[in-house]
C-alpha cells in the first residue's frame, strides 16, 4: 500500500508499520494521523496479517507533534477554523472538530484485532509515546528516550493517555512523568514498566520480529483477537464477574470450533498447528460483547 508518511510492509504474516518522516524525526501531523488509521483498518481486514510491529525510520521513533506551525500548533481554531458555539457563546464541545487527532489513532489501535508491538528505536515524546500506550508490548532500543512533555508545552496529556498510562505503569509513576514533563532514558522506562525490554539498537527489530513470528506461527488468530479485547476491556470492569461472563462465552463458543480440535490434536501429535479460522469471517457470534447494538 502507498502512503506518504508511513511505510506499510507485510512479510512472514507480520505487518511492519514504519513512521516515515525521518527528516522531521517522524513528527506526527494530520496526514500521519489519517494514514495510521487507514493502516490499522487494512490490517484488520487482511487475514495474512497475524501481528503488527510499529517502528520509526531514521534515528527517532516519533518526536511528537509537528511544531512547524509555531505558536498556533495546538490552536484548533487557527488550524481548522472556528468550532461551533452554543447560543450563549460557549464552545459546543460536541463538535467533531474538537476531537483530538492522536486520540483517534489510539482508539483505533485499541480496537485492533491483531497484536501490536512497538519497536521504539529512538526518541518518542508527546504523541510519539502516547500512541504506543494502546499497543500491547513495547520493546526499546538503548537509544530510545521517552517524554510526556505536555506540562512543559502548556497543554494536557492527549491520545487517551490519561486512561492508558496509569493502567500500564500505575498512577504515581504516571503522574511523576506527566507533572515534570521531563525526557527520560530507556532504562528508566523499563524500571517504570513502560517497556518490557531494552536491547542494543541492532537487536531491536530482530527481537520484535522474533516475538511477532512466535505469535504468527503458533497462535490461533481468532483466539488472539479475542484475548486482546478481553484483556484490554477488562481493565475497566468493576467486578470479576464481568470477566467470568465473557470467559464463559469464549470457552463455550471456541470449545466447539475446529481451531480447538486442531490445537488439541497438534499437541497430541507433536506437530505445528494449522489454524484455519479467520478474524475477518469467523469471530464468534457474541463478539463484540461490549456493544449489544452489534447484535441488531
Amino acid at each position: 500500500m502507498a502512503f506518504e508518511t508511513i511505510i506499510y510492509e507485510v512479510a512472514e504474516q507480520i505487518l511492519t508499520i514504519t513512521l516515515n518522516r525521518p527528516d522531521k524525526l517522524n513528527a506526527f501531523n494530520g496526514v500521519m494521523q489519517r494514514e495510521l488509521i487507514d493502516a490499522f483498518d487494512a490490517a484488520d481486514q487482511d487475514d495474512n496479517v497475524r501481528a503488527i510491529i510499529v517502528t520509526g525510520a531514521g534515528r527517532a521513533f516519533c518526536a511528537g507533534a509537528d511544531l512547524s506551525s509555531g505558536a498556533d500548533t495546538f490552536d484548533g481554531d487557527a488550524r481548522r477554523g472556528p468550532v461551533r458555539r452554543l447560543a450563549d457563546g460557549r464552545v459546543d464541545y460536541s463538535d467533531p472538530l474538537i476531537r483530538d487527532g492522536g486520540g483517534q489513532v489510539t482508539l483505533r489501535i485499541f480496537k485492533c484485532l491483531k497484536p501490536v508491538i512497538a519497536a521504539v528505536n529512538g526518541p518518542a515524546v508527546g504523541i510519539g509515546v502516547t500512541m504506543q500506550l494502546a499497543m500491547d508490548i513495547r520493546i526499546a532500543s538503548e537509544a530510545a528516550r521517552f517524554g510526556f512533555v505536555f506540562s512543559q508545552r502548556g497543554i494536557v496529556p492527549e491520545a487517551a493517555s490519561s486512561w492508558f498510562l496509569p493502567r500500564i505503569v500505575g498512577i504515581s509513576q504516571a503522574l511523576e512523568w506527566c507533572y515534570t514533563g521531563r525526557v527520560f532514558p530507556a532504562q528508566e522506562a523499563l524500571a517504570g514498566r513502560l517497556v518490557s525490554k531494552v536491547v542494543p539498537a541492532d537487536e531491536l527489530l530482530p527481537a520484535a520480529r522474533a516475538l511477532a513470528r512466535e505469535i504468527a506461527r503458533k497462535a490461533a488468530p481468532v483466539s488472539v483477537a479475542l484475548i486482546r479485547q478481553m484483556m484490554w476491556r477488562m481493565l475497566g470492569a468493576d467486578d470479576p464477574m464481568e470477566a467470568h461472563k465473557v470467559d464463559s462465552r469464549g470457552i463455550y463458543a471456541r470449545g466447539r470450533s475446529q481451531d480447538v480440535r486442531e490445537g488439541v490434536m497438534s499437541f497430541l501429535e507433536k506437530r505445528a498447528p494449522d489454524f484455519k479460522s479467520k478474524v475477518s469471517s469467523d469471530m464468534p457470534d457474541y463478539f463484540p460483547w461490549w456493544d449489544e447494538r452489534e447484535y441488531e
